[in-house]
């Protein structure tokens, strides 16, 4: 085991990480107060990493082959090299909520495929039926992360890629979502080489992927590639919370969404997440959105 300090602060690790977090069942990660432990796929080798919040910042201990390049890429993780410190909301909900949680920032975990492969599970679909076909993958093609934190390593892309079609159906995934998760793992030394590449270029990388949308890139962007500008278009409910939140306007659409961030630039994904993070809900009209049989998706 290695281990480092990252300076940072204020920080929230659940807020911070938090997105990553595929819910309760997620056998890749586990979410506490002041307490995050994870296990991922580095380009070194798999590891099994605990952050824990200390005095100061966030103690970062690392198992496995990818040890030594977690706890070198730690403060992007961490979101030590996020520029919260540009943030100015003017007087508003905005501030206040940023006021309340001045936690939050945006990581940068420079994991590209892996982050893809959960983010194209919620595509169309609830997060409950997201949140349990990426269990199901995860524990399908399970594999133990180094260390002893017991946790599985996130699915091997070789390994979805690999997975015939029919395979995907127990897991709640239909056809198309099957076929994109395959391309992403066909192709994933391509895609998790545009973390090295400027932000513009590797969003552009990623929508040249059949199958990969505004809302798909937004949602890696912001995590993946630690981009505090990235709006994730196409939300159910976003819209809507966002034009209560900043308008009072109970229903909202992506036009009116883009419009009511666009004062924060180069912080709208900040404000996004703030939004969502903030519990403010606009109000209900009408019925929720049900799960729906994967052969009608």
């Amino acid at each position: 085991m290695a281990s480092r300090l990252v300076r940072v602060s204020p920080i929230d690790l659940a807020l911070t990480l938090g997105p990553m977090w595929r819910g309760n069942g997620d056998p890749t990660m586990r979410v506490e107060r002041r307490l995050v432990e994870r296990a991922s796929r580095t380009p070194e080798g798999p590891v099994a990493a605990r952050f824990v919040e200390v005095d100061g910042g966030i103690e970062v201990e690392a198992w496995g082959p990818g040890a030594s390049w977690l706890l070198e890429h730690a403060p992007s993780w961490c979101g030590a090299l996020d520029a919260v410190d540009g943030f100015h909301p003017t007087p508003g909900p905005v501030r206040e909520i940023h006021r309340r949680h001045a936690g939050l920032r945006i990581p940068r975990t420079g994991l590209v495929t892996e982050r893809l492969i959960p983010v194209i599970l919620e595509q169309k679909v609830t997060s409950i039926e997201a949140r349990r076909a990426y269990r199901r993958l995860a524990t399908a093609l399970a594999e133990p992360a180094p260390g002893p934190l017991g946790l599985t390593l996130p699915p091997d892309p070789a390994r979805v890629a690999a997975l015939p079609s029919y395979t995907f159906h127990p897991f709640g995934v239909e056809a198309r979502r099957a076929h994109v998760l395959r391309e992403v793992g066909r192709r994933a030394a391509w895609v998790d080489a545009a973390a090295d590449l400027r932000l513009e270029e590797a969003t552009r990388r990623l929508r040249f992927l059949r199958g990969i949308g505004p809302w798909t890139v937004a949602e890696v962007a912001r995590t993946a590639l630690g981009d505090a500008d990235a709006v994730s278009v196409g939300d159910y409910h976003m819209p809507n919370i966002v034009s209560w939140a900043l308008a009072r306007e109970p229903r909202g659409s992506d036009e009116r969404m883009l419009e009511l961030l666009e004062p924060y630039r180069p912080h709208r994904g900040r404000v996004y997440v703030l939004l969502k993070s903030s519990g403010i809900r606009a109000p209900a009209y009408g019925p929720r959105n049900e799960p729906a049989a994967i052969d009608r998706i």
